[in-house]
């Protein structure tokens, strides 16, 4: 009976990977989410393989718990985790245009939420993965952290959420490095554009998606097959492919979930 922990898991991408993996009923999902009576749309799911636990992502010992808690129900193992959980302030800024004290903050905000979490969260589920049979971490990143297609399609938005997104490309890499010996595949994995809009708790500012709405003409140019954001449902089902294929010889890529570098 494979298990998989999904932080984040209340909304959007980390919700419809646990009701994509709750629909096979011989898959145990641990629901990792920071408030269980606010995760409406997640209880909805009412599924007996579906195990909900309280835990903030930037909270190592929260973590810890959880992970206990994950042992008791398992007997010590897991096989996969995925690595979901993350934010953005979505206020936009570049580079130049905020003070020192503004984009200060906001970096060390994105580097807790977005980096930091997946290190405290592989760390503390580390030992049951070493006992699991798959040994499988996905950490859900970013096309806006690759620097490729920074400069060839000019953004220069969510400059914060970019560089705390490609920070944990970094971790990937590392983790990958030090346990591909033990049979371990870690993935940083670009999810595509993706609407999130029917779950989300608000609506981002104006500003915020006339810069993304802009991005879009360049996203056409550079991408020719894109068709405009997918469903959470369509991203989170080829996603799962790529990570049940990915091999231990490849630990450590950067790709989308396509399998490769096409991000939409």
């Amino acid at each position: 009976m494979p298990s998989y922990v999904v932080t984040g898991a209340s909304r959007g991408i980390g919700l419809a990977f646990v009701n994509e993996l709750s629909v096979n009923s011989q898959n145990t999902v641990f629901a990792i989410v920071r408030n269980k009576s606010t995760a409406t749309h997640l209880t909805a799911l009412s599924r007996n393989n579906i195990v909900i636990l309280e835990a903030d992502a930037t909270d190592a010992k929260a973590l810890n718990l959880a992970a206990a808690e994950v042992s008791k129900a398992t007997g010590g193992t897991l096989d996969y985790l995925i690595n979901n959980a993350g934010g953005s302030t979505m206020l936009g800024l570049t580079a130049t245009d905020p003070t020192p004290e503004a984009i200060e903050e906001d970096l060390l905000l994105h580097f807790k939420w977005n980096t930091i979490s997946a290190v405290h969260s592989t760390n503390a589920f580390l030992p049951l993965l070493k006992k699991g049979t798959a040994k499988k971490v996905a950490c859900i990143t970013s096309g806006m952290a690759d620097l490729d297609v920074t400069l060839q399609m000019g953004t220069t938005v969510q400059f914060s959420y970019s560089v705390s997104k490609a920070a944990l490309n970094m971790v990937v890499a590392k983790y990958a490095t030090e346990l591909k010996p033990e049979g371990f595949v870690f993935l940083a994995l670009i999810p595509g554009m993706v609407d999130t809009s029917s779950t989300a708790v608000s609506a981002p500012s104006e500003k915020f998606m006339a810069q993304i709405m802009a991005l879009i003409p360049a996203a056409m140019k550079q991408f020719p097959d894109f068709k405009g954001p997918i469903t959470p449902e369509e991203s989170v089902r080829m996603q799962l492919e790529v990570i049940h294929r990915w091999k231990v010889e490849d630990s450590g890529a950067f790709v989308s979930h396509f399998g490769n570098k096409q991000l939409l």
